[in-house]
C-alpha cells in the first residue's frame, strides 16, 4: 500500500528535505508544499517506468573515466588552440556515425561524453537506424571521427551497459 503512494521513499524524502532547504523556511505553506512535491513527483517519475540499470565491468569503467579524462584535457587545448588563432586544420561539420549500441544509459552516457567534450556536440540520433549525428568543430575526416567513438567510447560503454 504504502509502494503505491511513495514508489520512492528515500527519492521523497530528500525531495521535501531539498524544498525545505532551498525556501530556508518550516512554515505550515512549505511544508504542504514540500509534501506534496514529496509524494507527485515520484509518482510521475514511476510512470516513466525507466528501464533497470545493469552496469556491469568495474574495469571498464575505470578505463572509460580515464580515457574520458585524457581526452578532455587534450580537446581543452586544441579547442584553446582554435580560439586563440592558431591555424584550423579542419572545417566545422557534422560526421554522421552508426552505432551498435542500443542501451538507453549507454546512448546517455556517451551524448554526455560527447557534449562535454569541447569541439564537439551531439546533435541527433535515430533509434531506428543507429546513426548519431556529431558537430565537430575541427573536422577532417568523417570516418575517423566514426572510429573515434566507435573504439574509444562505444566499446567500452557496451561492456557497461549490454
Amino acid at each position: 500500500m504504502i509502494r503505491r503512494i511513495l514508489p520512492y521513499p528515500p527519492l521523497s524524502l530528500l525531495l521535501l528535505l531539498l524544498w525545505l532547504m532551498l525556501n530556508q523556511s518550516l512554515s505550515p505553506g512549505h511544508l504542504i508544499l514540500g509534501f506534496i512535491l514529496a509524494v507527485l513527483a515520484p509518482l510521475m517519475f514511476a510512470r516513466l517506468d525507466p528501464p533497470i540499470l545493469r552496469a556491469q565491468r568495474p574495469r571498464a569503467m575505470v578505463q572509460l573515466a580515464a580515457v574520458v579524462f585524457v581526452e578532455l584535457v587534450r580537446s581543452n587545448i586544441a579547442v584553446a588552440r582554435i580560439v586563440l588563432g592558431a591555424k584550423q586544420k579542419g572545417a566545422a561539420g557534422f560526421a554522421r556515425i552508426p552505432l551498435h549500441m542500443r542501451s538507453p544509459y549507454g546512448l546517455a552516457m556517451l551524448a554526455i561524453i560527447l557534449t562535454a567534450t569541447p569541439g564537439t556536440i551531439w546533435v541527433h540520433y535515430n533509434p531506428m537506424s543507429g546513426v548519431l549525428v556529431l558537430h565537430v568543430l575541427d573536422l577532417i575526416d568523417e570516418q575517423d571521427w566514426a572510429r573515434i567513438v566507435k573504439q574509444r567510447y562505444e566499446r567500452l560503454l557496451m561492456e557497461i551497459f549490454e
